[in-house]
């Protein structure tokens, strides 16, 4: 099974970085046959990531590619901090909070380093890095794999460090959010993190940037009941707007 999950990512990664693929040179690059392949592709078209084609498969354009982190840290850069700025507003002294990894998070990060007596957990080398120093706040970091990509520590030792506590607030990044399927992000690790986040924060927060409405991404986190507040730009349509809120999820536009 650990071999399917890992194989199905890095075709994901292929197809996103690449466009599109064929059968047959998927099939001599993982060694495993032309029909494997196709079972591959045919649950990436079930999750509507990709469209198949004759011999291949093509990129859904409402699909999120993920860069790197230091490639998110160049797209939209003032909403991020504006995101930021305001979301280190409903954090008070004495919180316990999680900030989830990602270029937004760390924007929250910046502004927190004030605050006094806060505990800050994060899965996030770079946040912790970030915050290291700063005598009113507690850091503590989950442990687990480093993903080069995003800086994250992921998998079950993040996991069982998480499942340790209790939170007040978890303030989480998103590469995609949409009505039908949820809150996702590009990795598997990251996206059973996330839920494990979720479970354990008593009031959860999606900071996100607007061009993250209406996409999703390969791995599912939650749907859209456990989120209380998204902070997001103006840039945000009145439909996505309307339809939030008439789940009981305040929108702040910033």
């Amino acid at each position: 099974m650990k071999s399917t999950v890992d194989r199905r990512n890095k075709i994901i990664k292929k197809i996103q970085n690449e466009g599109s693929v064929r059968v047959d040179e998927l099939s001599e690059e993982f060694d495993v046959s032309t029909v494997t392949i196709r079972n591959d592709l045919d649950f990436f078209e079930e999750k509507g990531l990709i469209d198949r084609t004759y011999g291949g498969a093509l990129l859904r354009n409402n699909v999120y590619n993920d860069p790197s982190i230091e490639e998110k840290k160049k797209i939209n850069v003032e909403e991020k901090k504006r995101i930021g700025e305001y979301a280190s507003t409903l954090v008070n002294d004495g919180e316990s909070i999680i900030l989830d990894s990602g270029s937004t998070t760390r924007e929250i990060a910046f502004h927190l380093k004030n605050k006094t007596n806060l505990t800050i957990m994060t899965n996030a080398i770079n946040i912790g890095l970030e915050l290291a120093g700063s005598s009113g706040l507690e850091i503590m970091l989950t442990g687990g794999v480093l993903r080069n990509e995003s800086y994250s520590l992921v998998g079950p030792e993040a996991e069982r460090a998480m499942q340790n506590y209790y939170f007040d607030t978890l303030f989480l990044g998103v590469d995609g959010l949409d009505f039908d399927h949820g809150l996702t992000t590009s990795n598997p690790l990251e996206a059973q993190l996330n839920r494990v986040m979720v479970e354990r924060s008593n009031r959860v927060i999606a900071v996100t940037d607007s061009t993250k409405f209406g996409r999703h991404s390969f791995s599912f986190i939650c749907n859209l009941d456990p989120i209380d507040v998204i902070i997001t730009d103006k840039k945000i349509t009145a439909d996505f707007e309307d339809k939030f809120n008439k789940r009981d999820i305040e929108v702040v536009k910033v």
